[in-house]
């Protein structure tokens, strides 16, 4: 099965197809200046391209749905539904943070926690078993201060994504790691996108909303008044 993967959440334009589970072909650059407006398809034919398919054949559209950057989830929601209509074929929707833990589990951390930096000391995160990738808190949007993550001191942690910089300047962890030029990557779509074609684990197009984290805010501004 051709599978065309989008990941367009972060400075990270990143775009791959696989056959089932191999990997065929990636192309992604991380850019200052979020290029996917004028990237994404210029990548999804080269991808396409460098896989020596044309895009009638593929079988399924992934995307990974955010957390992120508003404009880069809009404009790869936006793409990812278009090929679906025009291709008649099924749209997958993965957590971006849950791209960001593969290349570190199994590597004897107790816990992989991916950091997407969003405004001032805010992030977009969620905590996984640094083994077998289980979801052990779900994501949120939090505000980083020196108790943050306190209950992983005595654990063997690594905080990944660009959210780790301003992480690390705050959190007192003195023994945790810190990777800040990890960023979510469609390559890693892949395993989760099976899994969910298996369980035939789709999503409706036509209502398909990126995962924004909206509720957040508005639930901080109204906290942020006097009143109840």
């Amino acid at each position: 099965m051709k599978i065309l993967y989008l990941e367009t959440s972060s400075k990270n334009c990143s775009v791959a197809i696989s056959d089932d589970e191999k990997l065929l072909c990636l192309c992604e650059e991380v850019s200052e200046n979020y290029k996917q407006s004028e990237s994404l398809h210029t990548y999804v034919e080269w991808a396409l391209e460098g896989a020596g398919i044309t895009m009638n054949d593929i079988e399924a559209v992934s995307l990974g749905k955010g957390p992120g950057s508003y404009t880069g989830l809009r404009i790869g929601a936006a793409s990812a539904k278009g090929f679906c209509y025009g291709l008649k074929v099924p749209l997958i929707a993965v957590n971006s943070l849950e791209t960001m833990i593969e290349p570190f589990l199994g590597k004897n951390y107790d816990h992989v926690v991916p950091l997407i930096d969003a405004r001032r000391m805010e992030v977009y995160t969620a905590v996984y078993d640094g083994v077998t990738g289980e979801e052990l808190s779900p994501t949120e949007a939090k505000i980083l201060d020196e108790t943050s993550f306190q209950e992983f001191k005595d654990k063997k942690v690594i905080f990944v994504g660009d959210g780790a910089k301003k992480a690390k300047d705050i959190l007192d962890l003195p023994d945790a790691e810190f990777k800040d030029d990890a960023y979510p990557s469609s390559q890693f779509l892949i395993k989760k996108t099976i899994e969910k074609i298996s369980r035939e684990e789709f999503e409706d197009i036509a209502y398909f909303e990126p995962f924004y984290l909206k509720d957040f805010h508005g639930v901080k501004k109204k906290n942020s008044s006097d009143s109840d």
